[in-house]
């Protein structure tokens, strides 16, 4: 990772924020720096500098938004998710998303069941997603890394409904 998110929107690495205010703000503020318009009369060097500059806010601020992508953001910081990781949920979880899908067609109400199970999955990791992040050690990165797996398995179930 070439760009350090965290560094540009000068926030501790963490893999949840309470509140995006910040993030907000400092999205206007940079995007008022580098937005490739003001650069019009620059050299062709500085426009692309500036250009990048522009994207790599850009990519952030999607990053630092999106709480899952944020947790996975986190993860490969730390070292703890490679990109395009062949992770292995949990038998257990593998039954019960089974069960789900087998119960698909005649469920009317498997949307609001998936929902509810991330919620619940949510609630779970709070205690790691909100401590300290100078406090994480392994096995509150093993949580958050099962946690995202898990949560993006249950989108792209959302997604497929």
């Amino acid at each position: 990772m070439s760009q350090d998110y965290f560094e540009l929107f000068e926030l501790k690495p963490t893999p949840a924020l309470r509140d995006n205010t910040h993030v907000s703000k400092k999205y206007q503020q940079l995007q008022k720096q580098y937005h490739p318009d003001f650069f019009t009369l620059a050299t062709e060097e500085e426009r692309e500098e500036a250009l990048q500059k522009s994207a790599s806010v850009n990519e952030a601020y999607k990053v630092l938004k999106d709480k899952y992508r944020l947790i996975a953001y986190y993860l490969q910081v730390n070292d703890m998710l490679l990109v395009d990781e062949k992770y292995a949920l949990p038998p257990d979880f593998l039954m019960e998303m089974m069960e789900l899908n087998e119960n698909f067609s005649e469920n009317p109400d498997v949307v609001k069941e998936v929902e509810e199970y991330i919620s619940d999955l949510e609630e779970d990791v709070d205690p790691v997603l909100y401590k300290n992040s100078d406090e994480h050690d392994e096995k509150d990165y093993a949580t958050l890394k099962e946690f995202y797996y898990k949560a993006k398995y249950l989108q792209r179930l959302l997604d497929r409904i």
